[in-house]
């Protein structure tokens, strides 16, 4: 019971400490924005909201001069807690990435966005590289170590990750920054004697300590102690006239001839001058003039203060009470009109014709792939000719073009997969090709050719078959020619093919012998060599050492067509060669058929005087050897052996 008890009471005491640390804030005002620092571990989308109920949005940090005012602000919300454990804490801010837009490295930003507007601004501080993601919302928190106070050297990092949920705020997340955007500030008000100041902001936020007071800020002055009953004063910071702020009231507040110029110099910014009787007067230091409260000391040269930054140069206007702010050459004057910030000439219009890249004040252009340029600051480019300066660019032919270029090939060719290597065409696989052709269709590189099967030739056009001619005086039968070879009677024939069907027929005289040709045969590209019979055992084609690159029209043998002109005699030797193939394969095959079944008829012998021996019983004797028989002999007859007929 104890330790429960105990445990409540700690839990109690741990949420009594988070509600008043979540209360808890600092704000500091500069120029003409407030930033003010909370505790609260929420979700991003919470901080904004609790925010915007002021007036505000989560802050921007557009310059290092921002960065600076929330690093101040952060300090004091830290200045509040004691932190004793070293550990990192996240504090959001108001750039986030809306979920589908994805991450852009070329951008100071990365593709985020501020939410008070601002997509492309030029100063960020990011802890380390993005990882590109474009599936999920993305939120920016500030990131520091609670344990050290802030330094003005070290600026805190940009750290992005989830925008967290209700009741998940996301790791390390201790709270979030707001910031105010006013039309002007107030200097704060001054007291000539003893008193009290409270500052009344219109986001709701009460403070005694402002180094510039927001406009339409209330503040609440009670002079003397507090406990002397003093009734407050109330004043409001308004606008006099443009661009100036004043509380309405001159001279100190709280003046008290008991003190003089002795508490806080008479709330006089420079000198105080003291009368006889106790009063006293602020003044100015030479170069300088009082101003309307009768309290602060304006330099009668208006950029003695040096009012203008980022690069810009301060020029009095006449009367010594104005000045003007000019920017260099490149930058542009922002909303306070006391700003240089960088101008893109890239988006404003540059003169470059192609590329363009801001730079800071200035740009650079440079030329698109497939171009050069023709100056030196690359202003104008011309198209490079790729076909030109590098001919081994395409295999074949090369077209250039705009920025660019493209591969062609010869006739017969096509593009391979990188658009630079050129690929033969198989002719011979489109039926346009094996109509064409008779009988053989030959693919070669770039083109094809046609051929004949055995006892046929290729006509005069290329493409048809006919059979070739043989002699009138060898079809009485057998003979014996010059060379001592036999030929055999063929009749003679005539026959001619159109390119119209793939059989033809001939009439042979004087028989009635009918032949057609055998149906097309398509032969893939090879090396020129002659198709053997060995190849293409029911092919046979005239050997041809030149290929065109086309077949059309009529062409002379001279040119490469595969026209097989035979004589009488050729064409004879040409069967009997045939003939002689066929009846030694034959032969061959008889042998291998034979050799076969001795093989097998010798195995099944062996096989069976095997199974004999194995069931044949053993006897004992097997072991032994047996002694081959001798013949008998008759012993010599004993000398004392009795005689026969003789009496012992």
């Amino acid at each position: 019971m104890a330790t429960a008890a105990g445990c409540l009471l700690l839990l109690l005491l741990a949420q009594a400490w988070a509600g008043a640390r979540a209360h808890r804030e600092a704000v500091v005002c500069a120029e003409a924005a407030c930033y003010t620092a909370h505790w609260g571990r929420l979700a991003a989308a919470q901080a904004q909201e609790r925010c915007s109920q002021n007036g505000g949005n989560l802050a921007s940090v557009k310059n290092e001069e921002e960065a600076r005012h929330i690093q101040q602000a952060l300090g004091q919300l830290l200045r509040s807690e004691t932190v004793l454990e070293t550990r990192m804490g996240k504090f959001w801010i108001g750039l986030q990435r809306e979920k589908g837009k994805c991450l852009d490295p070329d951008l100071p930003l990365k593709g985020f966005s501020w939410l008070g507007g601002g997509a492309h601004t030029d100063y960020a501080n990011w802890h380390k590289e993005l990882k590109s993601s474009c599936v999920s919302k993305r939120c920016v928190s500030l990131l520091l170590d609670l344990s050290l106070p802030p330094q003005a050297s070290r600026l805190p990092k940009w750290s992005e990750g989830p925008c967290g949920s209700p009741g998940s705020p996301g790791s390390n997340i201790e709270g979030f920054v707001c910031k105010f955007s006013f039309k002007g500030m107030c200097r704060p008000l001054t007291l000539g004697g003893p008193g009290h100041v409270n500052y009344t902001t219109p986001f709701q936020t009460t403070s005694s300590s402002l180094e510039a007071v927001p406009f339409a800020s209330v503040a609440n002055v009670v002079c003397g102690d507090e406990d002397s009953g003093s009734v407050p004063s109330y004043f409001i910071c308004t606008e006099k006239e443009s661009d100036v702020f004043h509380w309405g009231n001159s001279g100190p507040l709280c003046v008290s001839s008991k003190y003089g110029c002795n508490f806080n110099n008479g709330g006089c910014q420079q000198d105080c001058f003291e009368g006889g009787d106790g009063s006293f007067r602020c003044g100015c230091k030479p170069g300088f003039r009082l101003l309307d409260d009768l309290v602060t000391c304006a330099s009668r040269n208006p950029c003695s203060s040096n009012p203008c930054r980022g690069g810009a140069t301060c020029r009095p206007e006449p009367h010594g009470k104005n000045y003007m702010c000019l920017c260099p050459e490149g930058y542009q004057l922002d909303f306070s009109q006391r700003n240089c910030v960088d101008v893109d000439e890239c988006k404003s219009g540059s003169s470059c014709s192609q590329g363009c890249i801001n730079t800071l004040g200035s740009f650079q252009c440079h030329c698109w792939i497939g171009y050069e340029p023709v100056d030196v600051e690359q202003v104008t480019c011309e198209d490079v000719d790729e076909c030109a300066t590098n001919s081994s660019l395409c295999i074949q032919g090369c077209v250039n073009t705009e920025g660019s270029f493209f591969c062609t090939c010869q006739k017969g060719y096509v593009l391979g997969g990188d658009h630079k290597q050129c690929v033969d065409v198989d002719e011979c696989a489109s039926p346009e090709a094996t109509q064409r052709c008779d009988s053989l269709c030959i693919n070669t590189q770039g083109s094809f050719r046609c051929g004949c099967h055995p006892g046929w030739e290729l006509a005069s056009d290329g493409f048809s078959c006919k059979m070739i001619p043989v002699s009138p005086g060898l079809q009485a039968g057998p003979s014996q020619d010059t060379g001592g070879r036999n030929s055999s009677s063929v009749p003679s024939a005539t026959a001619s093919s159109s390119t119209k069907g793939p059989e033809l027929t001939s009439k042979v005289s004087p028989s009635t012998t009918e032949l057609s040709l055998p149906p097309r045969v398509h032969i893939p590209s090879a090396a020129p060599e002659t198709l053997t019979p060995t190849e293409l055992p029911d092919l046979w084609m005239e050997p041809n050492t030149h290929y065109p690159t086309a077949v059309t029209g009529h062409e002379e043998s001279t040119g490469g067509d595969v026209v097989a002109k035979h004589s009488d005699e050729e064409g004879t030797d040409g069967q009997k060669l045939l003939l002689f193939y066929i009846l030694g394969s034959v032969v061959a095959i008889l042998l291998l058929l034979a050799l076969a079944l001795g093989l097998l008829v010798y195995r099944k012998r062996r096989a069976r005087r095997e199974e004999i021996r194995e069931k044949k019983p053993q006897s004992a004797t097997d072991t032994y050897s047996w002694v081959p028989e001798r013949a008998e002999k008759r012993s010599k007859e004993n000398q004392y052996s009795p005689t026969p007929g003789r009496d012992c």
